[in-house]
């Protein structure tokens, strides 16, 4: 049986409790967990090490908050105020999780599935979405990391253009791959708003609304934006049902036709702000 899984984001028991829940056997099951592995709960590491322990049995996304971990262990960007990514940092074996990280995809396809962290722009097809998260996978793994952790951040570019090249083209991708919520209907993105799906700014709409997108007919699952809760329609899966701030963690079968829904309750590990 294969489960996809929202943000865990360092809330290992929480994770426990869901495999349990699912009665899951590395033997025979296979979770695919979709981004922000660590940070903001109190088990980063724990975390990690249980998703490595599980092997091919576990397929783990990079979001937003992983690549943050990578920018901070390579000094590139300071820890924020509200990180739990210290018992990381600390371990003996820091470099080896490092790297454990940056073998990790940024998007996936299982079971007919397009798996992402948080979205797709409209202009992108299913193909195309995954080999721009190759490009992106490629330079991660790179022995310039550092280098390319440097051009990651920005706002811009705010639109995709197939001319775009270099940093401009990879932290667009990036940006899309992991932070997307909102975007106008030409594609330009949007990064400020954060709520629910009914407070688009005005111009915006949420990613997965926008007519005419072009992977319309490709169903995709997504987590990061845990202000939507969970949407379970035949074409989208919004699985970030916001564990770490006391919400749920979801896991969702999507093997041999099913669709099954699992959720356990989360203990609040940060309050939202």
């Amino acid at each position: 049986m294969d489960y996809l899984i929202g943000d865990l984001q360092g809330c290992c028991d929480a994770f426990e409790r869901l495999l349990a829940e699912l009665q899951f056997s590395p033997s025979r099951d296979k979770v695919w967990v979709l981004g922000d592995l660590v940070n903001r709960g109190p088990q980063s590491l724990q975390t990690l090490r249980r998703l490595h322990a599980l092997g091919d049995a576990a397929t783990c996304l990079l979001g937003n908050h992983d690549l943050h971990l990578l920018a901070v262990a390579e000094g590139v960007r300071p820890e924020h105020r509200s990180d739990t990514l210290r018992d990381i940092l600390a371990a003996p074996e820091r470099e080896a999780w490092i790297d454990w990280l940056r073998q990790r995809p940024l998007a996936a396809e299982a079971h007919g599935w397009l798996l992402v962290h948080a979205g797709v722009v409209p202009q992108w097809d299913r193909a195309q979405t995954l080999a721009l998260a190759g490009e992106v996978q490629a330079l991660l793994r790179s022995p310039d990391l550092a280098g390319f952790l440097r051009v990651m951040y920005g706002n811009e570019p705010s639109r995709w253009d197939e001319a775009l090249q270099g940093p401009d083209r990879w932290r667009f991708v990036i940006n899309v791959l992991t932070r997307i919520r909102f975007c106008a209907d030409d594609g330009t993105l949007e990064f400020k708003a954060k709520e629910g799906a009914d407070a688009a700014p005005p111009g915006f709409r949420p990613w997965f609304e926008v007519p005419g997108r072009r992977t319309e007919s490709t169903p995709i699952a997504f987590g990061h934006w845990s202000t939507l809760g969970l949407i379970e329609r035949p074409d989208l899966l919004a699985l970030d049902t916001g564990c770490v701030w006391g919400g749920r963690l979801t896991a969702v079968r999507v093997d041999g036709g099913r669709r099954e829904v699992v959720q356990v309750a989360c203990e609040q590990a940060q309050a939202p702000g």
